[in-house]
């Protein structure tokens, strides 16, 4: 596996090293052990699968708070999607930057987003699935989330999005830290 950072501390755009021969590709998508020797979350007792039926669909962004702030490899398992990271650590070099990479399900590369991070997505083309492994188990309390659009952040999404839920339209405009 290549780690490559993003402009977000932390978060790495993660690509398979494949062995290819006459029966097709082989590789690991994940091993502990390389991971945690990145200094990464290595644990990931939850997974989520999300199935999206149009282009310009929008989940996001979403993250959870302190005690369980979660670290989240995500990778598009069909289609491509555009996907965010970001970075609401007040203590970050890179606070309040988000860094965007297009994942494709035909390249199998993957983004790692650290804890204290925001995740969303955008669908690139109808029926994407995307399957994200997380650090934490889900703790409904501490579930939260920031708009697509705040201003705060100028995340440059392709396009704007068609299909967002009303829970993710209804989030307030992000208060940095200091402001709370």
């Amino acid at each position: 596996m290549r780690f490559t950072p993003t402009a977000v501390a932390g978060a790495f755009v993660v690509e398979l090293d494949g062995h290819v021969d006459a029966r097709g590709m082989f590789a690991r998508a994940f091993c502990a052990d390389t991971f945690a020797a990145q200094g990464l979350a290595s644990v990931y007792p939850h997974c989520n699968l999300s199935h999206n039926h149009k282009r310009g669909t929008l989940r996001g962004l979403h993250y959870q708070a302190e005690p369980k702030s979660e670290a989240k490899l995500v990778r598009a398992i069909r289609g491509r999607v555009f996907d965010v990271a970001l970075d609401l650590r007040p203590e970050s070099v890179t606070y309040l930057r988000w860094a965007g990479v297009e994942l494709d399900a035909a390249k199998r590369n993957a983004l790692y987003v650290p804890p204290g991070c925001a995740h969303g997505f955008l669908t690139l083309e109808d029926d994407c699935e995307v399957f994200y492994q997380v650090s934490e188990v889900y703790a409904p309390e501490l579930d939260r989330g920031v708009r697509f659009d705040d201003p705060a952040f100028g995340i440059d999404w392709p396009f704007a999005p068609s299909v967002i839920s009303t829970r993710d339209m209804a989030h307030a405009p992000y208060r940095p830290m200091a402001l709370v």
